[in-house]
């Protein structure tokens, strides 16, 4: 035996020892995936110093264990393992723990080069919030939704191939040639066009905010009729009978309008016939018109007097259906009617008109005084002191029914106050015996008079508006 014959044995027996240790001991794991198993040297990341995240693919491409992860072209960490879950793909990635990604981190697989190998990308969502951190529970896993991958490059040469094997490449040429054919002559008109169009354009432009707002409102619109879809409903329910019921109408709605057009006709022809006439009478209104205008704010009081001439306007309200109700006050000025001056002429054989009886509010008065009992009370000092009514007092005193009561017993004997009075009658006016006061009234009327003073001017306010009294 040669030594060259010991040294192969010797070999092959390391070989066979080495292979049986490493045998036995993936035989007691029970778990042995091939050489990607073993563990090889330049880990881009120290399983004790990094987090491991799930993440799942609906194409891996030939993505594999030992795969690099990248975080803006950075190598972060590896894929670890590729499983099979139901028709996807699930890799789990194993990253730093000094990579901070959120937790809606999206992931894609990319190439370093156009014939270079595979990687796995993770990066923040683009377009939204990043909310929460990756690898903070171990159960984080990144779903179908936020992970893809970029096309292949046999993608694209077949996609080229596609193109300029079976698609529309060698028609290009026909729609260059009706395109020159179409436009030969016209440039003119297509400048023109072109030019129009950019005018277009930039107007859209400068209006942009009024199209948004428009479109706004227009989807508020929008909004409000769907809210009230089911009142729209029921309203084109209810229309659907109407319209029957005017279906049913037509023959009367058709002869309605035909009269109307008869209508026409005959106003027409009276209005040609009688234009002549009515443009004369307006002309002739025209001068009346005219002085209405001029009249201006007073016109409006000489109507107000004469619906009710030639009482005021309040005159209207005395009758009140089947009565009448109202108190009139007479305010004569005797100087409308008497010479300058305000004295009556010296009329020869005037005889002397007798006082009219005191009635109204007046009597009332007179009647308080004497039930009051005594000459003290208001009532009685309110009479006292009127030349009018002290009169009357007396004469009911002079009277069966009041001469007993304690206010004609205060007064004493009233022949006397009948005399100083100037009263040549008794009875009284209400004493039971009735008549006239026999009193000089003649007299005392050209007494008031001959002072001179002209009565005030009467106020006629009340005619033209003013409130009864």
């Amino acid at each position: 035996m040669t030594a060259r014959s010991v040294v192969r044995r010797g070999r092959a027996g390391l070989l066979a020892a080495l292979a049986g240790s490493l045998l036995a001991g993936g035989l007691s794991g029970c778990d042995f995936d091939g050489a990607y198993d073993l563990p090889l040297p330049g880990s881009p990341v120290d399983a004790d110093e990094a987090y491991e995240v799930r993440a799942e693919f609906a194409d891996i491409l030939n993505v594999v264990p030992r795969s690099p992860v990248m975080v803006d072209d950075v190598t972060v960490g590896e894929v670890t393992e590729v499983e099979r879950v139901g028709w996807h793909a699930e890799v789990v990635l194993r990253v730093r723990d000094d990579v901070v990604l959120p937790d809606n981190a999206v992931a894609e697989i990319r190439q370093v080069s156009l014939l270079g190998e595979k990687y796995v990308a993770l990066e923040a969502p683009a377009g939204a919030t990043a909310t929460g951190r990756l690898g903070d529970s171990p159960d984080d896993v990144i779903p179908l939704a936020r992970t893809g991958r970029n096309p292949e490059v046999e993608e694209v040469l077949g996609a080229l191939s596609f193109l300029l094997s079976g698609g529309g490449v060698a028609q290009l040429g026909t729609i260059t040639r009706e395109l020159n054919a179409a436009m030969d002559g016209r440039q003119d008109d297509l400048r023109s066009l072109l030019g129009n169009l950019d005018r277009f354009v930039g107007t859209l432009d400068g209006q942009k905010r009024d199209i948004i707002r428009a479109l706004d409102s227009l989807n508020g619109l929008t909004a409000t009729l769907n809210r009230s879809r089911r009142t729209i409903e029921e309203a084109l329910d209810v229309t659907g009978p109407a319209i029957d019921v005017l279906g049913r109408q037509t023959d009367e709605l058709v002869g309605m309008l035909s009269a109307l057009d008869r209508l026409g006709v005959v106003g027409t022809r009276v209005i040609n016939a009688s234009r002549d006439d009515l443009l004369a009478q307006l002309r002739d209104l025209a001068p009346i018109v005219r002085n209405l205008a001029a009249a201006g704010d007073q016109l409006a009081p000489g109507l107000n007097l004469l619906v009710s001439f030639p009482f005021p306007k309040e005159a209207s309200e005395i009758v009140l259906g089947d009565y009448a109700n109202t108190a009139i006050r007479a305010d004569i000025s005797l100087e409308n009617f008497l010479p300058k001056g305000g004295l009556l002429p010296d009329l020869p054989g005037l005889p002397d008109l007798p006082d009219l009886p005191v009635v109204g509010p007046a009597l009332d008065k007179v009647l308080s005084c004497l039930r009051s009992g005594t000459l003290g009370s208001a009532a009685c000092t309110a009479v006292l002191r009127s030349a009018t009514l002290l009169p009357e007092l007396v004469l009911r005193c002079a009277g069966v029914k009041w001469g007993r009561s304690g206010v004609c017993r205060a007064l004493g004997p009233v022949e006397g106050l009948l005399d100083g009075l100037g009263v040549t009658g008794g009875g009284g006016s209400g004493g039971g015996g009735g008549g006239l006061l026999d009193l000089p009234g003649l007299g005392r009327l050209t007494t008031a008079l001959s002072s001179g003073d002209p009565a005030p001017r009467a106020d006629t306010s009340s005619l033209l508006g003013g409130g009864a009294r």
